[in-house]
C-alpha cells in the first residue's frame, strides 16, 4: 500500500515509573496498566482520536485537529486525578505531549516528525500533566479555558535548536521552578505599590521601581528581569511563586510607597521564591527630598543580600542614582513605551516626551539616548527626511555620551546610528561596551544577534537572542524582535509563537502584525497571512508597502502589488523618494535592473534597512545576481 500524507494531532502518553515498578511488583504494575488503558479508551474515542498502537506502557494516537486532541489530554488527566483522589491502591500517573504536524501512514502505522517531535515533547511533561508545542498553541489558546504556561526554550533530543514548549496549567499540577541560569542569581523587582491619599502620585511610585531596575541591572553577578517585563504584574497581581515560575528568578523585591505633603514612607522586603521567606524586610519614613537617598540604600541591602560583599564598582554604580527628578523619568517612561511600536506616530509621540523630559531635567543623557532612539526609527522607515533624521540621532546619541559615557542606553543608542553608517564592526564595540555597564541589557543582546546574523553566524546570533528572552520574557519588543529574526532565519513556527506573544502584549504593534502575516505566507497559510499584513498596512501610514506586495503575489494578485509600485512612484516624482520601499517591490515583481537602480540610490543615502537583504526574503529574486554580492561587500558584509 502507497504511503499518504496528511497534517494530524499527534499524542503521545506514558505512564510514570513503570518500568521500576514492573521490578518490585509486576501482577499490580500489569493491572494498574490494564486499568489505565480501560479509563483511557472511552475518552480517546469520545474526542475521535485514533488509537495507532501501545507503546509498552503508553499509547500512540492521532486526532484531526490540535484542539480534540488537547480536550482529550485534559478530561484524561482529569479522569485520572479523580480516580487517584478516591483513594486507589495503585495511584497512576501519566504524561501527555501533543504535536501537530505532517504524518505518514504506512500499513496501519505513522510515522514522521509530528510523530518524532511528539515522542519528545511528552517527557518534559511533569507527572499527571500535558505538554504541547507551539504549532498546537498557535491553534488552541484561545478556544480552550485552561491556561497555557511557556516554558524556557527546550532543547529536544535529534532537534538542531531548542523548541518553544508550552504546559497546560491544571489545578493539580505542581512545578519546582527551577532558577539556574548561568549560574547568576535571578532578581525581579515587581511594581511598588502606591498607596498615597492621591492616586495621581502613582508616577511616584513607578518611578522608585524604575530607578532600582536600572541601578541593580548594573551590578554583575546579578541577573535583573526587565521592567517592561515586571510591569506586567502592576495590574494582574499573582503569588510569589508563580511570578518566580514565570520569571525564573530565586528573589523578588517588592514594596509600597506613601508620599503625603512633604512626608514620603518607602516599604521594601526581599523575598525567597523557593521559601517564601522574607530575606530582610526595612520602612523607609523620610522627607520627599530624600527619596534618592532611600533608592540608594535600598539598592545596596538587595546588592549586599544577594551578592554578600559589594565591590567597589557596585559601590560607584549605586551612588549614581538620582540624577534627574521623578517628574522626568515619568516622562522618559512614556517615551519608551512609544518606541517599542515602529511607526511614525509612535516615534514622534516618543519625541514629544523625550523633549518634555529633557525641559525637566536639562543634560538628563539618558532622554537624549530615547531621542537618538526615535530618530533612528524614523530614518529606518523611511517616512521622514531620512538624512534629517539619521543627523539628528548621531547628534543625540553623542550628546548623551558626552553627559554619561557610562550610561549604557547611550552607547545602544550610539550603536544604532552606526547601522545605517555600515560601520558594523564600531557598532558591536559600542554594544559591547553597553554590556560591560550593563550585562541585563536585554535590547543590547538582541541588537548584537542582528549583527551576527547579518554575518551569517546564527548559531552566536541564537545564543544572543536567547539571553534577552531570559532577560526579558514579558516584553513586546524582545518577543516581536526575536519573532522577526526567527522569521527571516526561517524558524516560522518558533517565530509565530514570539510575535503571537508580542502581539498579546501590545495588539496596537502593527509592526510585529505584518511580521506575524510574513511567517503565515512562508507556512503556506497565505490567506491569513495576507489578511494581517493587510490590517498591518492599515493601522499605520504603511511602512511595508513592500511586505504588502510581496503577499499580493504570493496569493496570486500582482496587479494589486504594482498598484502600491504605481503609488510609491506618484509620491517620489513630488519629491519624496522611498529607495529601500520600491527596490523591494521591483524585486518582487521579478523586475531586477529597476530593483538595483533603487538599491544603488538607497546605498548612496546610507538606507537603514538595506543591510537586512542580507536575510530579507522579499530580494529573492536577486540573489543569484553578481550586483547582490557586490552590494553586500560594499556594506562589509562579506
Amino acid at each position: 500500500m502507497a504511503a499518504t500524507r496528511r497534517l494530524a494531532a499527534v499524542m503521545f502518553t506514558d505512564t510514570v515509573g513503570y518500568t521500576a515498578s514492573t521490578h518490585t511488583d509486576e501482577a499490580r504494575s500489569l493491572e494498574s496498566l490494564r486499568e489505565q488503558e480501560a479509563l483511557l479508551r472511552p475518552l480517546i474515542s469520545a474526542h475521535q482520536g485514533r488509537e495507532i498502537k501501545s507503546t509498552g506502557d503508553g499509547l500512540l494516537v492521532e486526532f484531526d485537529s490540535a484542539l480534540k486532541a488537547i480536550h482529550c489530554a485534559v478530561d484524561i488527566q482529569r479522569r485520572i486525578h479523580d480516580r487517584n483522589a478516591e483513594g486507589a491502591v495503585t495511584p497512576i500517573q501519566i504524561r501527555i505531549g501533543i504535536h501537530l504536524g505532517d504524518v505518514v501512514q504506512t500499513g496501519n502505522d505513522i510515522l514522521g516528525d509530528a510523530v518524532n517531535i511528539a515522542a519528545r515533547i511528552e517527557p518534559v511533561a511533569e507527572p499527571g500533566g500535558i505538554c504541547l508545542s507551539g504549532a498546537v498553541r498557535e491553534q488552541v489558546w484561545n478556544k480552550i479555558a485552561d491556561k497555557l504556561e511557556k516554558l524556557p526554550p527546550t532543547a529536544l533530543k535529534g532537534l538542531p535548536l531548542p523548541m518553544e514548549i508550552y504546559r497546560v496549567v491544571l489545578p493539580w499540577t505542581v512545578r519546582e521552578p527551577s532558577f539556574v541560569h548561568s549560574g547568576l542569581a535571578g532578581l525581579a523587582v515587581l511594581p511598588f505599590s502606591n498607596i498615597s491619599p492621591d492616586p495621581k502620585d502613582e508616577y511616584f511610585a513607578d518611578g522608585l521601581t524604575e530607578e532600582l531596575i536600572t541601578v541593580l541591572s548594573q551590578l554583575r553577578g546579578l541577573r535583573v528581569i526587565a521592567r517592561t517585563s515586571v510591569m506586567q504584574y502592576k495590574s494582574v497581581p499573582k503569588p510569589v511563586s508563580q511570578i518566580g515560575l514565570e520569571l525564573r528568578v530565586s528573589s523578588i523585591l517588592e514594596g509600597s510607597v506613601r508620599k503625603a505633603g512633604n512626608r514620603l514612607r518607602v516599604t521594601a522586603q526581599l523575598i525567597d521564591v523557593g521559601s517564601e521567606d522574607h530575606v530582610w524586610a526595612t520602612t523607609y519614613d523620610r522627607e520627599l527630598d530624600d527619596i534618592f537617598a532611600v533608592q540608594k540604600e535600598i539598592a545596596e541591602e538587595v546588592a549586599s543580600s544577594l551578592k554578600g560583599q559589594l565591590l567597589e564598582e557596585d559601590k560607584r554604580r549605586i551612588e549614581k542614582v538620582g540624577r534627574a527628578s521623578v517628574e522626568a523619568y515619568t516622562l522618559l517612561l512614556k517615551g519608551r513605551f512609544y518606541l517599542n511600536r515602529w511607526d511614525k506616530a509612535s516615534a514622534d509621540s516618543a519625541i514629544e516626551y523625550f523633549a518634555q523630559a529633557i525641559d525637566q531635567s536639562p543634560g538628563y543623557a539618558a532622554a537624549y539616548a530615547g531621542l537618538a532612539r526615535a530618530y533612528s526609527i524614523l530614518g529606518f522607515l523611511e517616512v521622514d527626511d531620512r538624512n534629517e533624521a539619521y543627523s539628528k540621532a548621531e547628534e543625540y546619541a553623542l550628546r548623551a555620551l558626552e553627559l554619561d559615557e557610562s550610561l549604557a542606553e547611550a552607547h545602544v543608542s550610539r550603536a544604532y546610528t552606526l547601522w545605517n553608517k555600515y560601520d558594523f564592526a564600531a557598532r558591536d564595540a559600542e554594544l559591547e561596551r553597553a554590556l560591560e555597564l550593563n550585562p541585563n541589557s536585554a535590547e543590547a543582546h538582541l541588537l548584537l544577534a542582528d549583527g551576527w546574523s547579518l554575518r551569517g553566524r546564527w548559531d552566536n546570533a541564537l545564543r544572543e537572542i536567547e539571553e534577552a528572552l531570559e532577560l526579558d520574557p514579558l516584553s513586546v519588543r524582545t518577543a516581536g524582535d526575536a519573532g522577526t529574526s526567527y522569521l527571516y532565519h526561517g524558524q516560522y513556527d518558533r517565530a509565530i509563537q514570539l510575535l503571537m506573544d508580542a502581539i498579546e502584549l501590545d495588539p496596537k504593534n502593527s509592526f510585529y502584525l505584518n511580521n506575524l502575516g510574513l511567517a503565515h505566507i512562508r507556512q503556506g497559510r497565505i490567506d491569513e497571512g495576507l489578511e494581517e499584513v493587510q490590517r498591518a498596512a492599515g493601522m499605520s501610514n504603511s511602512p511595508y508597502p513592500r511586505d504588502l506586495a510581496y503577499a499580493f503575489v504570493k496569493a496570486g494578485r500582482p496587479e494589486e502589488a504594482r498598484a502600491i509600485l504605481s503609488g510609491l512612484l506618484q509620491s517620489s516624482e513630488g519629491g519624496r523618494a522611498y529607495p529601500m520601499k520600491l527596490g523591494g517591490v521591483y524585486a518582487v515583481l521579478g523586475e531586477k535592473e529597476k530593483a538595483f537602480e533603487w538599491l544603488e540610490k538607497a546605498y548612496e543615502e546610507r538606507s537603514g534597512y538595506l543591510p537586512s537583504i542580507v536575510s530579507d526574503f522579499v530580494f529573492d529574486s536577486l540573489r543569484d545576481d553578481p550586483r547582490f554580492r557586490a552590494l553586500l561587500k560594499r556594506m562589509h558584509l562579506t
